[in-house]
């Protein structure tokens, strides 16, 4: 089996190791137009020279509304690859693999940065907008606002959205793209059934739940190289009820993806309702879902990535010497410790990459 400083080859691309930085919203746009500053292309240059072989940009609009705040990252035109092109760039110079995640925050959108309200009340005049989903239902927030529920061509729309900024991607320099389905944002919204209730084509049963989802994957496939990976992020459970979206549904969608040209699933779980119930929040709580998920792609050549408190190089190691999955994603750890590859290739015994700025001390 691999180990964590091996190598992982997605299409044509090699990414230098087993680790990857999750995506992670930094709310520091701030000039509320979507596009990246110096904070971005520090936050991920700086996991790169911190040894990281995957790094994954934070949710990147592919449209206006489907922002999270008004102070996040976007993708929905030429200005914004422009933007970006530089991190990527000192990104790839580094040995790592940039990644974008493209995303739509849904029923989810419009609302205050967390350092500025620390409760999410939404934004209700402050350069806010009208979210939409799957259904007018908004999302429970303090102060809930009023969501507009997608008609069919909407939805087509939205798809468009996605495909075009995939293209930009591209333009900016990004060698992998990920489709955020996970968290509670527009395309978990609509596969789930606490909060699709709709009766066409788009809701009902599970493959009408879960058409936007792959026809969102099919569309940025299309228009992404075929050496280049598109990677996919998946809640593989609500924590809900018995109308709940399970790791069994997970596992039934995970080589459909992997037919419409998903190369890697990126597996986390939850936060589409604020009432659901997580069991443990311990050390890999999540990573038995990449686990199941993994098991249901034995007749495919899609990866899985696990996330969920792999805070250790001895556990992150086992859970790709284990065959749990292909690599590990850390978040928090990652902000406490950006070195934390170059710690972990020591502690493990592996000549850790680190740039050559930096190697009197180490």
């Amino acid at each position: 089996m691999p180990h964590l400083f091996d190598e992982l080859e997605l299409r044509e691309t090699t990414i230098r190791n087993r680790i990857a930085v999750s995506p992670m919203c930094q709310y520091s746009c701030e000039g509320k137009d979507g596009l990246a500053t110096d904070w971005h292309q520090v936050h991920l240059g700086s996991r790169a020279t911190g040894g990281a072989g995957l790094i994954i940009s934070e949710a990147a609009a592919v449209e206006p509304r489907g922002r999270i705040s008004p102070r996040d990252l976007g993708i929905w035109s030429r200005e914004h690859a422009d933007a970006l092109a530089d991190t990527t760039a000192f990104v790839k110079k580094h040995g790592a693999t940039p990644a974008i995640q493209l995303a739509h925050a849904g029923r989810k959108a419009s609302t205050y940065r967390p350092s500025a309200r620390s409760d999410r009340t939404t934004v209700a005049s402050e350069d806010g907008w009208t979210p939409v989903g799957p259904t007018a239902e908004p999302y429970p927030y303090d102060q809930p606002l009023d969501t507009h529920r997608l008609s069919v061509d909407e939805i087509q729309d939205v798809i468009d959205s996605f495909r075009e900024a995939a293209e930009h991607a591209l333009d900016a320099g990004f060698e992998a793209a990920e489709v955020h389905g996970a968290h509670g944002y527009l395309l978990h919204e609509f596969y789930s059934p606490v909060t699709n209730t709709r009766e066409d084509e788009y809701g009902g049963d599970f493959a009408g739940r879960t058409r936007l989802v792959r026809e969102v994957t099919r569309a940025v496939r299309a228009v992404w190289p075929d050496d280049k990976p598109v990677l996919v992020r998946l809640s593989a459970t609500d924590w809900m009820g018995e109308e709940n979206w399970t790791v069994e549904d997970t596992a039934r969608l995970a080589p459909l993806l992997a037919e419409d040209g998903a190369d890697l699933l990126d597996i986390s779980g939850g936060a589409n309702h604020p009432d659901q119930q997580i069991p443990h929040t311990g050390p890999h709580y999540q990573v038995p879902y990449a686990e199941q998920v993994r098991d249901a792609l034995t007749d495919t050549d899609c990866a899985v990535g696990a996330v969920g408190a792999i805070n250790t190089a001895p556990g992150a190691d086992a859970v790709v010497r284990n065959g749990r999955a292909d690599l590990v994603l850390q978040a928090r750890q990652n902000l406490y410790d950006p070195n934390f590859p170059l710690h972990a290739a020591e502690e493990l015994g592996v000549e850790p990459p680190v740039p050559r700025q930096y190697r009197r001390g180490f």
